[in-house]
């Protein structure tokens, strides 16, 4: 128990810190690319960027996550023929169907564009991003290799160099475009997320052969390569299942701006308004609310195998636990970055944004998406448990009836509509998660623990209230309000955590003291 405790707890530990910097820098990328194109441009790129995942899904199959799985188990075995076989076989299909999809996208650009963009400035931009489909499906599977080797230090760096090329490049040639044209700027700004993958890429490479020249002697005293085809059959019998989920997420991605647009059209809402609306939606609102999400994707990578490894001992004991520390954690992370970016909505996208009318959306979206949150550990926990089909299914479910609400109440109450589909889409996708749990597994939650939390949470925002108040009458500017107001909150948040001892039954497991609510 110590072990697997040690091993949760530092997984979870590297990959969130490694997330951060990345996350840091890509929300930097972000106020970079609002200030140069402004919210309409940034809805062009939002239209054109649903593409990727579409073809990146496709090419990957779902085989990272089945390559990292697969080689780790070779990787105890001692196997190393086993791993060399995996990778050949993982880039063979990768690179293949990249190619072959990527061709296929550039000589159906026009009517796919036609098809999928609301706005056909778009085009360039999506011309200009089709390229980043190989480049992703390859990075994909080396990530995959690593992490079944379980050595982050490549992914992390790749990640990092990715976003340094990607930002210094924009604020170069997004800046020497934008006088041609939005449409130009924005194909711009695809081109440098291209060139910064190729980047990030580029060093995965250069890791992996000097990692393979360390092991080239252990691999040749190995035994034959095991079969082509049984390794293919391995690695699809893993990855298909989630690529079903991965494919409906891209269609809606990809549908998505054409259906708000469409919607905001119906409610008498002209189309460049209507991409302007949507950048404030996609482009300004949802990268605030998404930060804090790196901690609980990080969390989730590491639940996942052990989950699935508890799940195998039949040790219900330590699943509840790891379930415990999961949604406790998350509640934790997201309960305080809720209330921030309620509070302090207009502030914040007025300081970095220079956009106050996005705050109004934050505003509508933030206490709905604390639920956002708990999407990630409740999907880890589920396929750690072996319920695939349940979270596919739960997916498309939440998914379909999403968009039914972002159209219907967009076409009644323009963009505010949309957004209030957005929040029924993530209250639906929750709820059938925790239900699912509940009804395989159930699980317990610590009542005292989330009061404790509840109660440090009014601490914050009073304290972060009065701060703001005190230094708005002093006559402060905005910058130094926003900034000073949110970090006194944070900080009387951390000691409040610390003063109710809150903090430690998260990371050392569930607490056996104390009453629990069954559910």
């Amino acid at each position: 128990m110590d072990k697997q405790q040690s091993t949760f707890v530092r997984g979870t530990f590297i990959l969130t810190t490694a997330a951060f910097i990345t996350r840091i820098l890509g929300f930097v990328n972000s106020i970079i690319m609002a200030r140069f194109l402004g919210p309409e441009g940034i809805g062009l790129l939002m239209m054109a960027h649903p593409l990727v995942p579409m073809m990146i899904t496709l090419t990957s199959l779902g085989l990272p996550v089945a390559i990292s799985k697969l080689v780790a188990e070779a990787e105890a075995r001692g196997d190393s023929a086993k791993v060399k076989r995996i990778l050949q076989v993982s880039l063979s299909i990768t690179v293949s169907m990249s190619i072959v999809l990527t061709l296929g996208t550039f000589l159906g650009a026009k009517p796919i564009a036609g098809m999928i963009l609301a706005d056909q400035r778009a085009y360039y931009a999506m011309l200009a991003i089709i390229p980043i489909a190989p480049l992703v499906a390859i990075s994909s599977v080396l990530k995959g290799y690593f992490r079944g080797k379980q050595n982050m230090k490549p992914i992390a760096v790749s990640d990092v160099v990715e976003n340094i090329v990607q930002i210094a490049l924009i604020a170069a040639l997004v800046q020497m475009l934008v006088p041609y044209g939005l449409e130009y700027a924005a194909a711009g700004a695809m081109i440098c997320t291209v060139l910064g993958e190729g980047s990030g890429l580029l060093y995965l490479l250069i890791m992996y052969t000097i990692h393979r020249r360390k092991n080239s002697a252990q691999v040749q005293a190995d035994q034959p390569l095991p079969g082509k085809k049984q390794t293919l059959s391995e690695l699809l019998s893993i990855g298909l299942p989630s690529t079903g989920q991965g494919f409906i997420h891209s269609i809606y991605r990809a549908i998505k701006p054409a259906l708000v647009i469409k919607s905001l059209a119906i409610a008498g809402i002209g189309t460049a308004v209507a991409t302007k609306q949507y950048g404030l939606l996609v482009g300004y609102a949802f990268p605030l609310l998404v930060f804090p999400t790196f901690i609980m994707h990080s969390l989730s990578t590491a639940l996942i195998p052990s989950i699935s490894e508890a799940n195998a001992a039949n040790n219900r004991r330590l699943i509840h636990e790891r379930i415990d520390q999961a949604i406790g954690l998350a509640f934790m992370i997201g309960a305080p970055c809720t209330i921030i970016l309620y509070m302090w909505a207009v502030p914040l996208t007025t300081v970095l944004y220079h956009s106050p009318e996005a705050g109004k959306l934050l505003m509508l979206l933030a206490p709905f998406f604390l639920l956002h949150y708990f999407e990630d550990p409740l999907h880890a926990v589920l396929l750690g448990i072996g319920k695939v089909k349940t979270v596919m299914w739960n997916f498309i479910m939440s998914t379909l009836l999403q968009a039914v609400a972002m159209f219907i109440f967009g076409s009644e109450w323009g963009i505010y509509g949309v957004a209030t589909g957005i929040n029924f889409g993530i209250c639906i996708i929750t709820m059938l998660n925790f239900l699912a749990i509940s009804t395989y597994i159930g699980f317990s939650v610590d009542v005292r623990r989330y009061l404790k939390i509840i109660l440090c949470l009014l601490a914050m925002a009073v304290c972060g209230q009065a701060a703001s108040t005190y230094m708005s009458q002093a006559g402060f500017g905005q910058p130094w309000v926003v900034a000073v107001s949110i970090a006194v909150s944070l900080c009387v948040y951390s000691l409040s955590l610390m003063a109710t001892q809150s903090v430690k039954p998260v990371f050392r497991g569930g607490s056996t003291k104390g009453f629990f609510t069954k559910l």
